[in-house]
């Protein structure tokens, strides 16, 4: 079993706030390993405290939910609690009259779950998003499995390719056919199966809901329903565009980015790293890479995580807003990335307190004052509190 430390950590350091701690994350990201490996540290948990919703023995335990909460001492988890929405506010009864009691939380990611436990607990819960294997997490000095697989447990440690390649097709099917339809009632599979194949040829630009619906021949708003759907289960990310009072005309729709690498690889068909290296999507698939990795190690939520871009073509990847700076981030895959006037550009405008340019190499050097070329690799394994 692959020891996840960095999210153990994070549940101490919620538990030190909180009595209730929510693990949201996808299907198989592992929040169910991770939540028992937790229990693990906890001195006499008592398997009895462990409710698995997809169990009916333990739905049927949780017809009183009062009843079988009361009488049970120390911590209580409940996996795929969002089976089981009424249970919120049962929670917020027992949490105010038990104070000794505290709660895990598992859930597939939904807003729903989200906004149901956040009208509930209010100031009572904390939130940790359980994103598959991050680079952060492996000891590996290339991250060219976890980029060319993705980081699904399942998918990253198959025995080779081809049998990562079967578990990510397999996975989506699983997650169109039937998380869906468990979370959101009449919902097109068909639909939504072909917008996710055409979202990934959108990878890393702006959206453009119209020419989506044209070539779909669905309607605009079903398509931004498709896009919240995808966007709530962490199947994609949607980077809001930052806006600089610098009288520039500056593009203010967002771009999306499926967040799993090996998900996006799988819609384009590349299932070895060779078809990767030739693919017409090697830029785009390096960026949507390496920018979760930036903003999953760094902890950024996601409305302090932005895009910029003028309509005269000054742009920036990444910008992002952590400890009072703006730290603005460029992505390349280069041998050696070479300043470019957009840099400059960029961090006068913004006025950056520093632009790290990413790529896959291994040396670092300075390109400009505060513009610094970093590997990946290198920069997902320092201290994110010196930055």
């Amino acid at each position: 079993m692959f020891n996840r430390k960095y999210f153990i950590d994070k549940i101490e350091l919620q538990f030190n706030v909180h009595r209730i701690v929510a693990l949201l994350g996808p299907r198989q990201s592992g929040k169910t390993t991770v939540a028992k490996q937790y229990c693990q540290l906890i001195q006499n948990f008592n398997r009895a405290n462990y409710f698995d919703l997809e169990n009916p023995a333990d739905l049927e335990r949780l017809n009183n939910p009062i009843l079988a909460f009361e009488y049970l001492n120390g911590m209580i988890v409940i996996d795929e609690v969002q089976r089981k929405p009424d249970l919120f506010q049962v929670l917020r009864y027992i949490h105010d009259q038990f104070p000794e009691k505290k709660f895990l939380l598992l859930g597939s990611a939904s807003r729903d779950l989200i906004n149901k436990s956040s009208e509930s607990l209010a100031g009572r819960i904390g939130y940790i998003e359980i994103t598959p294997f991050l680079g952060c997490e492996l000891e590996e000095s290339s991250n060219y499995n976890l980029w060319l697989r993705g980081g699904y447990p399942r998918s990253y440690l198959a025995t080779n390719n081809k049998e990562s390649y079967v578990w990510r097709r397999e996975y989506i099917r699983t997650y169109i056919e039937q998380d869906i339809p468990n979370l959101l009632e009449g919902i097109n599979i068909g639909n939504l199966r072909k917008f996710w194949m055409m979202i990934a040829n959108y990878h890393g630009q702006t959206f453009n809901a119209s020419e989506i619906s044209n070539n779909l021949g669905i309607a605009r708003t079903t398509v931004q329903k498709y896009l919240e759907i995808l966007a709530s289960t962490f199947m994609i990310r949607i980077l809001e565009p930052w806006y600089e009072n610098i009288g520039k005309r500056q593009v203010k729709s967002p771009k999306i980015y499926i967040r799993d690498s090996g998900i996006f690889h799988y819609l384009l068909g590349i299932q070895d790293i060779d078809s990767l290296l030739i693919s017409q999507k090697l830029g785009a698939s390096w960026e949507g890479f390496a920018l979760e990795q930036i903003i999953s190690f760094l902890e950024i939520d996601r409305y302090d995580s932005f895009f910029w871009t003028t309509h005269a073509k000054a742009e920036l990847d990444l910008l992002i807003l952590k400890n009072g700076k703006k730290l603005g981030f460029e992505f390349k895959y280069s041998d050696a990335p070479k300043l470019t006037p957009s840099m400059k550009i960029a961090i006068e405008d913004l006025k950056l307190d520093q632009l790290r340019v990413i790529y896959p190499g291994k040396i670092s050097y300075n390109l400009d004052k505060n513009i610094k070329v970093i590997s990946l690799n290198e920069f997902i394994h320092m201290d994110n509190n010196n930055l």
